[in-house]
């Protein structure tokens, strides 16, 4: 049996590297937590103003998720150059090969980026936070790492992103099975050999897509474990030319400009149209365009009250439905995975893309399960047990069970608030923070990607520039201003949590059971995760809070 890897620790039994970083007792003024695409934009911006910056990196390598993200046919869903920093120094010279890169090309992206900033220098990686707390005193953060070390710094950054902390479902016998199993975001970066095989896929968000589709090509038969159908858009895959790359470089500036100024980062926008202002014809080729263009621009694009409306949110799910169940030819699975009754409001969970998944999973030897109707209640040496006494066998057994997303990072991490208090238990019945960057009792830490911030509704980048710059203004704020201490109020946090919960409840996203909600794993409490406003407004309200003299924090 090949071993089951459940925990991002223990990846080696001492963190050792040739320069200063990997001191015993680290001092900087900025540590950073994370090497993907947050904690190197923070690196980099506030290098640039002096800062003395170190990162402490879970992982081998730089590129955050990218660095984990091994498994067959992982990609990004957004696509480029949308998805990359705006920096000039470092798309200026960097092109693509298609439209939406995978994992291999988003790894060789961040060794350039390395090239071009000179991050890894500053990076300790294997190392992994298990305890941080700030000491009043000497006005410093105690960091420990899981291998012993110390470090103290002025400011504490968390740049972990919202898919830290993998989620595993709660079977018996998951360490009973003698073929292949694997968490997705644990695949081995040897890859798996599924050819001829028996493969199981457990879960149907994005990576479950992405896997079906690719090992579909060569095992032997895939089954795929399905609790939601995934309302899954057409990707429109295309190859990209080095030269019609370069052409557009000049366009470059504006384009990322402009990317700041839609609701999600990205390079489109919602029309300023409701569903009803058109006619049905009007509307079908409206709707048929999007398709066509492919990508989020079906869920981002479309009619401004897709998700605020739910007869126009039905329409929307009507076309979908209509497209997709005309590609699976099998009546039983075109009624698992495109039902007509829609099981949720359709982009209140987030949509994947596919380049043939309905194809696929459409084949005689492939499967479809529904486990909502019958869940698996056992895991054995040879496969799965679902609730109707049915066995199936596997070869290797493929868990898309996704994260304990947003929160679950910061929670994972050992941080505790000035009192002694672990975030875990402060968040135990709800999330709190301020602006979605700062949380009560933590002072001078900031954190982005995360909870209560634009995260799962925009794109990566965006999102990361948008709160990364904020961070770095106010980090350079403190400083001219001399202040030694910034915490948000408790008070501030109420009112954040109440805002967030407010712009949420004028969509239809409560309506639905997902990640966004925290509904994906037992026990987590049933709340809007993410700031639903879009990313102008965000930045505006964030902006108001630093330009009036740090309003809801206390500073000294």
């Amino acid at each position: 049996m090949v071993h089951f890897r459940t925990d991002i620790g223990a990846v080696s039994p001492q963190a050792t590297g040739s320069n200063d970083t990997y001191s015993k007792n680290l001092k900087t003024d900025v540590l950073i937590v994370g090497a993907g695409f947050g904690g190197i934009y923070l690196m980099h911006k506030l290098r640039q103003l002096g800062f003395q910056c170190k990162i402490y990196e879970a992982g081998k390598g730089l590129g955050g998720i990218w660095h984990w993200n091994c498994y067959p046919g992982a990609r990004v869903d957004t696509q480029v150059p949308i998805y990359e920093y705006s920096l000039p120094e470092v798309w200026k010279d960097w092109t693509w090969s298609e439209r939406y890169p995978g994992f291999a090309e988003l790894r060789k992206y961040f060794e350039h980026v390395d090239q071009k900033l000179g991050i890894r220098k500053d990076v300790a990686f294997d190392t992994r936070v298990v305890g941080a707390q700030f000491d009043k005193p000497s006005a410093k953060w105690i960091v420990e790492t899981e291998d012993g070390r110390t470090a103290k710094a002025r400011y504490l950054l968390l740049a972990t992103g919202f898919a830290a902390k993998r989620h595993f479902p709660g079977w018996p016998g998951l360490d009973r099975f003698k073929g292949e199993i694997h968490h997705s975001s644990f695949w081995p970066d040897a890859g798996v050999d599924v050819k001829d095989k028996r493969v199981a896929v457990i879960g149907t968000g994005s990576t479950g897509v992405q896997i079906a589709q690719e090992t579909a090509k060569t095992a032997g038969s895939v089954t795929v474990f399905q609790r939601t159908p995934n309302l899954a858009l057409p990707m429109q895959q295309k190859p990209l030319t080095r030269e019609e790359q370069m052409d557009r470089k000049a366009q470059y500036p504006e384009i990322y400009k402009n990317r700041m100024t839609t609701f999600a980062g990205f390079q489109y926008d919602f029309i300023d149209k409701n569903t009803y202002d058109d006619t049905p014809e009007a509307r079908e080729a409206f709707y048929e365009k999007c398709f066509e263009n492919g990508g989020f621009e079906f869920w981002l694009a479309n009619y401004k009250d897709l998700l605020f409306d739910a007869e126009a949110n039905r329409a929307a799910y009507d076309f979908w439905a209509k497209k997709t169940r005309a590609r699976i030819s099998d009546p039983r699975k075109r009624d698992i995975l495109a039902p007509v009754e829609p099981p949720h409001a359709f982009g209140t969970k987030r949509p994947s893309l596919e380049q043939n998944y309905y194809e696929m999973l459409d084949r005689a030897e492939n499967d479809v399960v529904d486990i909502k109707k019958t869940p698996i209640v056992e895991v054995t040496e040879t496969g799965l047990k679902t609730a109707d006494g049915k066995h199936r066998e596997f070869d290797v057994v493929a868990l898309a069970t996704g994260f304990d997303s947003v929160t679950g990072g910061m929670k994972n991490m050992g941080l505790k608030d000035v009192d002694g208090v672990p975030l875990s238990e402060k968040w135990k019945t709800g999330t709190w923070s301020y602006l979605g960057m700062t949380c009560a009792g933590f002072p001078n830490m900031f954190f982005l990607y995360g909870a209560q911030g634009p995260t799962a509704f925009s794109n990566g980048p965006s999102c990361v520039e948008c709160q990364g710059d904020w961070i770095v203004d106010a980090m350079k704020k403190l400083r001219d201003e001399d202040i030694q201490y910034c915490d948000a109020t408790r008070e501030a946090e109420e009112g954040w949590r109440r805002r967030v919960t407010e712009l949420s409840d004028k969509t239809l996203f409560p309506g639905t059971s997902s990640w966004y909600m925290g509904a994906n794993v037992p026990g987590k409490p049933r709340e809007q995760l993410n700031y639903a406003g879009g990313i102008p407004l965000y930045e505006q309200e964030c902006r108001e809070a630093l330009d009036n003299g740090f309003r809801g924090f206390v500073t000294a």
